[in-house]
């Protein structure tokens, strides 16, 4: 059977930590990204760090919590509100990049792990795009 994501990663420490490390270099590098988060100070809570570590494990063929607890990710439903350019987009993948070379030794898993996201970040993108 083919290793997941997810167990490629590591599992659920590498994950998670991913995650924290994501918002964190928001936090510090990417204050525009950060002020789209409740409470809007440019500060991300806990909750949200958690749901996103729930929704990476999730998404990368871990355990289900994610949606168990929130139902469909519907990315494109629950990011359609905010303005998303290529600038905002490019922003987050750099957060992207950062954590999953901060939280995961280099090799197939994490560059595998990138590009999906890159392609998520692309789909995303509600401003300026060109392809329809």
């Amino acid at each position: 059977m083919a290793e997941t994501l997810y167990e490629a990663l590591g599992g659920e420490a590498p994950v998670t930590a991913i995650s924290h490390a994501f918002y964190d270099e928001m936090e510090l590098h990417e204050p525009a990204l950060a002020r789209l988060h409740p409470p809007f100070d440019g500060t991300i809570p806990h909750k949200a760090r958690a749901d996103f570590a729930d929704f990476l494990q999730f998404w990368t063929g871990g355990p289900k919590q994610y949606l168990e607890l929130r139902g469909h990710p519907r990315l494109g439903m629950r990011h359609a509100h905010l303005p998303i350019d290529a600038e905002m987009r490019d922003a987050w993948l750099r957060c992207m990049t950062f954590a999953v070379a901060r939280s995961v030794p280099a090799g197939p898993g994490p560059e595998a792990l990138i590009a999906r996201m890159a392609e998520v970040a692309g789909f995303l993108q509600n401003v300026g795009r060109t392809d329809g």
